[in-house]
């Protein structure tokens, strides 16, 4: 059956009540963030010893560890910038078994300066294509020494957004250490929403051989762009982001996904497969895990 977890990122704790208030929501798996306010987990201070710590923290509590977050602008324009998400996102690679997974995931990101969410016409490019693909491919040699997969999540604002884009990338990249983040909001646009049940299975048909994990958020088209749309909260841009322009992406049960064809295909392929909660604050965790558990139920996945 379909594993239920949460982003860790969501409870910003000590890790011990991280652990604690994760396990009291009855999850069974989390992603991991590597952000805890008792500790100090900056590049240079990543370490063996701490990464086993969480580990074994989070194994006490019945949680384990399915992947590690290491979300950053791969093609960051600036070049000092770009060295520097690189080169945490490799010591995450580096640190991920020591944290209990074999799995590291990051969205591929965009050629604009300011935002990582919005979209850049570089990015579309064959320059820009062809930049991206080769930074993944140095961290997929580097997760492969390590012991580890690298999971691309694609997101339509980024280089590899579309389902096509994520098919090419696959052709060209095609290494056992490359693998798929499966969220299926991702490849939603205004030019597409309105054909969700085709795009769904269009994504399972085209991509389902190269799923490692999967989210679980929702998607709906708002009455008019809003530029980029943020919660106030305390976390990451990745997990504060709620949309761009007239696309939304609120919590899972909030939205127009067909959660029920999703869970169907998804149970299918991958029966035993982790679905990991995102997208909303604290109070909402109670609410949205009971949406996805009985979307599973009803489904029986």
């Amino acid at each position: 059956m379909i594993q239920v977890g949460i982003f860790t990122g969501y409870f910003p704790y000590s890790l011990k009540e991280s652990a604690e208030i994760i396990r009291g929501h009855d999850f069974n798996t989390v992603q991991l963030d590597l952000t805890f306010k008792n500790m100090d987990l900056s590049t240079d201070q990543i370490t063996q010893e701490k990464c086993n710590t969480i580990r074994d923290t989070f194994r006490r509590h019945n949680l384990p560890i399915c992947c590690l977050s290491g979300y950053t602008n791969l093609v960051h324009p600036d070049p000092d910038k770009r060295k520097q998400n690189l080169a945490h996102l490799k010591k995450l690679i580096e640190m991920a078994n020591e944290c209990g997974t074999p799995y590291v995931i990051s969205e591929t990101g965009t050629f604009d300066p300011d935002s990582d969410w919005v979209h850049h016409p570089k990015n579309k490019t064959k320059e820009g294509y062809a930049d991206c693909v080769a930074v993944i491919k140095d961290l997929v040699d580097h997760a492969e020494k390590h012991g580890v997969t690298f999971l691309v999540e694609t997101y339509v604002n980024n280089v590899i957004g579309s389902i096509e884009e994520t098919e090419r990338l696959f052709a060209d990249v095609n290494h056992k250490n490359l693998g798929l983040l499966m969220d299926p909001t991702n490849y939603f646009e205004t030019h597409n929403i309105d054909n969700m049940d085709k795009v769904l299975n269009d994504i399972f048909d085209k991509l389902s051989d190269k799923i490692v994990i999967s989210h679980a958020k929702d998607v709906k088209l708002a009455e008019a762009d809003q530029g980029v749309q943020m919660a106030d909260m305390d976390a990451s841009e990745a997990h504060a982001l709620r949309g761009v322009g007239a696309i939304e992406l609120p919590a899972a049960g909030l939205g127009a996904l067909n959660y029920d064809l999703y869970v169907e295909r998804l149970g299918k392929d991958f029966p035993n497969i982790p679905i990991i909660i995102e997208h909303l604050e604290e109070d909402d965790v109670p609410r949205a895990k009971s949406f996805v558990d009985e979307t599973l139920l009803k489904m029986g996945v």
